[in-house]
């Protein structure tokens, strides 16, 4: 089975995705299981995992219904509040959903750069085991040193690092963000999506060269078993279509073994979220 581990759906609202600025003027419409089918059937993938774009209770409904009716969703990263008094009832509500896989904040969006530290927070991550949930860290470079005190904290919650933590790769810098992640890579729990790479290149102008760098620095510090593709859509339209992103690492791994070719393509993905081939 393979998966694309990280792509997004939503119907258009100009107060509930204002992260998309004018220059973004290709997302600001609905994105729907029915535009993603054909996609992830061009490239031979069967199906997805579904990540919040929006910090709602209502919008983990609303992704746990899509995936009750479309199959070809295999798995939800929803959004419950890790800081509320009343996370316990948000995780009773949704925890034992067959389909929620996991839960993301928006980390690299707060204003404290240590938010994943602070009590309130951490008091959160402390529920999500009992619930087998799984955690994707969305972070920036700056965030690396954080998700590694948070990690140590956790060594039985399992982690997925999502777009490699977004490097800037348009500027073919590679320091401190790989020294940073070959800290947070040391630890087991954490995996780590091969995911939103095209966005931090050159928007339309990137050849798949560009990406090799990286691509290698994360292979050598999670090695085959850790690592699952991801394509980030709708985001990734903006640099890139939907074939030409997931090829990126499609193309990447072809260098390597079909055992290890299907445990990123898919394997990996299914193993750390815990989907079930139907």
């Amino acid at each position: 089975m393979r998966l694309d581990s990280h792509q997004h759906f939503w119907r258009y609202n100009p107060s509930e995705q204002d992260w998309i600025t004018d220059q973004m003027g290709a997302l600001k419409r609905e994105f729907l299981p029915e535009d993603l089918r054909p996609l992830l059937a061009s490239v031979g993938f069967d199906g997805c995992v579904s990540v919040q774009a929006r910090q709602t209770l209502e919008e983990t409904r609303w992704l746990l219904e899509l995936a009750q009716q479309h199959d070809l969703i295999k798995g939800v990263v929803g959004w419950v509040d890790l800081r509320s008094e009343d996370l316990s009832k948000q995780l009773l509500q949704f925890g034992r959903h067959p389909k929620l896989a996991g839960v993301r904040h928006v980390v690299h969006d707060e204003p404290d750069d240590k938010f994943m530290l602070r009590p309130d927070f951490l008091r959160g991550m402390e529920q999500l085991q009992t619930y087998e949930l799984r955690y994707d860290l969305l972070l920036f470079p700056k965030h690396l040193p954080v998700a590694v005190e948070l990690v140590k904290q956790f060594p039985e919650q399992l982690f997925v690092l999502d777009h490699i933590a977004k490097p800037p790769i348009a500027s073919n810098r590679t320091i401190p963000w790989r020294n940073d992640l070959l800290k947070l890579a040391a630890f087991p729990n954490v995996w780590c999506k091969l995911s939103g790479m095209v966005t931090e290149a050159a928007w339309r102008q990137w050849q798949a060269e560009d990406f090799r760098r990286y691509l290698d620095i994360v292979y050598d510090a999670f090695g085959p078993e850790r690592l699952m593709i991801g394509s980030d859509w709708p985001v990734c339209t903006l640099s890139g279509d939907y074939d030409s992103t997931m090829n990126v690492v499609v193309d990447y791994v072809r260098a390597f073994t079909p055992a290890i070719q299907e445990s990123i393509l898919g394997g990996n993905c299914a193993r750390f979220y815990g989907i079930i081939p139907s």
